[in-house]
């Protein structure tokens, strides 16, 4: 190697710890940008779902109520669920937040959102899903979708979150899947009975909302001192 050159591992070093002021920065300006949106409600789903079907129709509907009833609603920012969760909240009373991810193909971002902010990194995108939610609500969706859903159960199950109402709509798209979880998962010892608890399946935009507004009748949206340590440690 030629006086000066610099080595391949000198220099994939020095690109690894730029990558990780850029880490940083994603999580410092998200943070920033989404304080003031609470409470807030995150609702996961497909990205492949088109405009005018049941799906669609029912996530606009619901996070319309959400809106109407003083949450801000934050979605992936993309199509599909995700445009129809921020279109309900965009012309609802409360923000419509879209979190979008930088992808090869497939996600693009919509137009119904009043505040949106661009990840690179996926982990930090979760971050400020989980970090300002009040409740999760999942519609039908694919690999991705499934990822959130069950980060965000791992994360109630073992205390690294506080817990939240988390809850499946479509009781028919997620019937086989929650049978299964209480057959092998439950019935092989892999999970506790309980853990089951943790989920709530309604399938009305209404009960979503009362499901929520139940939750919190003795308590704030916002985290409790001991919760806020948690989202600190997750």
């Amino acid at each position: 190697m030629g006086v000066g050159a610099e080595s391949p591992l000198r220099s994939n070093s020095a690109r690894e710890a730029w990558r990780i002021f850029g880490i940083m920065s994603e999580f410092v300006e998200a943070t920033d940008r989404l304080a003031a949106i609470k409470p807030a409600v995150t609702i996961f789903g497909s990205a492949r779902i088109q405009e005018g079907t049941p799906y669609y129709e029912l996530t606009e509907k619901t996070a319309r109520l959400l809106s109407d009833s003083g949450f801000s609603v934050i979605s992936g920012g993309g199509p599909g669920i995700m445009e129809a969760a921020n279109r309900g909240a965009y012309y609802g009373k409360s923000p419509s937040v879209g979190l979008n991810i930088q992808l090869p193909h497939e996600q693009s971002s919509n137009p119904y959102q009043d505040i949106s902010q661009t990840f690179r990194h996926f982990f930090a995108r979760k971050y400020m899903f989980v970090r300002f939610a009040s409740a999760y609500v999942v519609m039908p969706g694919g690999f991705g979708t499934l990822d959130e859903l069950m980060e965000a159960l791992t994360l109630l199950q073992t205390g690294k979150a506080r817990k939240i109402p988390l809850i499946l709509v479509c009781s028919a798209f997620w019937k086989g899947m929650l049978d299964w979880f209480r057959e092998h998962l439950v019935g092989e010892g892999m999970i506790d009975p309980g853990d089951m608890d943790l989920i709530q399946i309604i399938d009305e935009p209404e009960g979503v909302v009362e499901a929520i507004f139940k939750h919190y009748e003795a308590r704030p949206f916002g985290p409790l001192p001991a919760e806020h340590e948690q989202l600190l440690n997750l």
